[in-house]
Parts: C-alpha cells; structure tokens; sequence
C-alpha cells in the first residue's frame, strides 16, 4: 500500500502552475516551476515565494512554558524578550538529534514551535510526552496553519507594496502577530536561505489569498529543489543529512547553538561530554576540484582509506564551484586538508573547507 500523500492549502495552485510534484516529508510538493537555477537565482537576487506550509507548529502554554520550552531545546530561552526567535535542537538523552526547529517566544507563558514535515508525529508525540509533569499544555496546530516564505534582497519591499504588511521594523529573528482581514497572522523575518526574508503563518484562505497576489504581481513561485541549494550554500542542515538521531548538534558542527550553561535540558550531559572530550567525526565544507558533483551517501578517502561521506553536494549555483557538506573522521577535518570523493569507480581531488560557501546577506 502507498502511503497518502498530504497536500497543503496550495496544492491545487501549483499543479495548476504546472510544478514538477514529489514527495518530500510526507506531502506532495513542488520542487521547481521552471528550473532550479532561475529560482535560486530569483532568490539571491530579488525575491521569490516558497509554500512552506508543509511545516509543523507547536504551541506550548501555561505558567511552566519558559521552563518547559528551556527543558527540550538545546539554545538558552530564559528572559527572551516577546517577539524574538530562536534557532535550535531538540535533543535525545544520548544527544542524538530529535529536530531542529524554530522556537518563537509569544510571551513567558507562550511558546510557538516550528518543526519539519517529515518530523510532525514522531515531534509532538516527544513533546507532548517530556511536558509531563510540567504546567503546561501542548497543542499540535500543524492541520490550522498555511504558510509562505518570500525570500530575496526584494522581500521586504514586496512584503510591504503587495500585501500591504507593514514589516520593515521587524528586526532579523523577531516575529510580529499582526491583525489583518479578520485575523491574527504571524510574521517573521527568519530565512533558510541566506537571504533577508519573511515568513507568513495564517489560515489557508489567508495564505492562498497571499499567494495569488504575489502571482499577480509577478513574485517567481520557487520549489523545494532551489530551497535546498540556497540553505546549502550559506550552510544551514537539513534534518536527515546533518542532522539526525544518529548525529548531535555538536558533530553537526553547531556547538554554538547548544548553550550548556542552563541549568538542565534533554541531552545536556551527552553534549557537554563530546564537548569537552571532543567528538569522533564531525560536518565539515568540502569544495572539489573541477565539475564533478558530490552527492549524499559518496565516500570521502584519504589515501585510499574512507574517511567520511557526502551528507549534501551540488555545484553551488551562486559560486559555479563543486562543493558538498560531509561527515569526516578526525582529525582529517581540519580546514585544508586534502581528500578524495569516490564518484562510482572513480576519485576526485578537493580539500576540506568552511561549510559556508557563500557569504549569507540577512538584513543586519
């Protein structure tokens, strides 16, 4: 039996539009209206619009909110003013990865979870399951939400003329909760693309009414193949290849989001023990000589001997240059050591670089 793909409040639209459709968390999403590049392209350098709508939300309420939130994420969320956002891991005791996810503060006693499509079930049943014992309730609000992501050096302006949102004061990381045709909507101003960029969260009339819009006005519609090159190059994970329950944030190389000074959290003591004593293996950039395309799963060699594998790889549009993300063994994960990728029955010649290859333009 196959299992039944989920469509989100924008489906109809899209086949309409003519996108390439396919399964991804889940759903059945478009990865491309026209071609990959044109919608990278459109995003790096003026704006385009992603159905991100196949995203879960959480929302976590009570007098223990901020406890319980501080509990199962890995960042610091004590004292955050309302309104900010933060980036971070839910974390198995071992320090294995559950998700990463977005974590919106509303106020103390109200957080608004952001998780991944493919996690929703496996996340909310966690969730729901570490709050026992906490003064709190957890809502699964993933089937009441549609949400659009506009992206580019174009989007606030966009934001702002065609949809008549007042978001410029929005500051990198903040969310606003906005009234607008008879509704509460969320905006936020995150980007998984390494551009400035705002993301909507609303009922689907609202989002599907935001859609036509941005058609109307000419915005390019991008799939999830150019969300997927654009989150690569300025290095950002995707769950289930630099992260996943087999893989800690600390080997993700993304230490900096786990703040082991609070008090406790899921996984507090695995992480701060690979921090300390180091880890075995870790996410590091690869950059490959010549035009060969590193894909997941490709060995990485030295001398023969395997050393690690591709966890990403494309030839990053924005730069032109064959590069991946891949988990190396130590210590060849040092900056400029040279490795070997196997391409079928064939190596290729590259070097161990930083995982960000091209520089990422939010708005400061």
């Amino acid at each position: 039996m196959e299992e039944k793909l989920m469509k989100t409040c924008l489906h109809d639209r899209h086949v309409k539009q003519g996108a390439l459709m396919s399964p991804f968390g889940g759903f059945d999403m478009p990865i491309q209206y026209t071609n990959i590049t044109d919608e990278h392209n459109a995003v790096r350098q003026h704006v385009g619009v992603f159905d991100v709508s196949h995203m879960g939300e959480v929302r976590v309420k009570g007098p223990e909110a901020e406890k319980y939130v501080n509990h199962i994420f890995v960042n610091d969320v004590t004292g955050a003013p309302d309104g900010q956002i933060f980036y971070g891991m839910m974390c198995y005791e071992n320090g294995g990865t559950v998700d990463d996810l977005l974590v919106y503060k509303v106020h103390d006693d109200e957080f608004f979870l952001v998780i991944n499509a493919a996690n929703i079930d496996k996340d909310v049943a966690w969730i729901k399951k570490n709050a026992e014992g906490y003064d709190v309730t957890v809502t699964d609000e993933s089937p009441i939400y549609g949400e659009v992501a506009i992206q580019g050096p174009e989007a606030e302006d966009t934001v702002e003329k065609v949809l008549g949102l007042k978001v410029k004061d929005i500051a990198f990381y903040n969310f606003l909760e906005i009234p607008s045709e008879g509704e509460t909507i969320i905006v936020s101003r995150t980007g998984y693309t390494g551009e400035d960029g705002f993301e909507i969260y609303a009922s689907h009339e609202y989002i599907q009414r935001v859609w036509d819009k941005l058609m109307e006005a000419g915005v390019v519609p991008c799939g999830l193949g150019c969300r997927d090159t654009l989150r690569f190059e300025v290095g950002l994970p995707l769950y289930g290849d630099e992260l996943s329950a087999d893989i800690t944030p600390i080997e993700a190389s993304l230490s900096m989001f786990v703040k082991l000074d609070k008090p406790e959290f899921i996984g507090k003591e695995a992480l701060a023990k690979q921090k300390a004593e180091g880890v075995k293996h870790r996410i590091v950039g690869i950059e490959l000589e010549g035009n060969a395309i590193p894909r997941h799963g490709y060995p990485v060699e030295v001398d023969g001997k395997q050393v690690g594998e591709i966890t990403t790889g494309y030839r990053s549009i924005s730069t032109g240059k064959s590069v991946a993300m891949a988990m190396i063994d130590k210590p060849y994960d040092k900056l400029g050591t040279e490795v070997e990728v196997r391409i079928r029955k064939k190596t290729f010649p590259g070097k161990v670089v930083k995982k960000r290859f091209y520089d990422k333009s939010y708005k400061k």
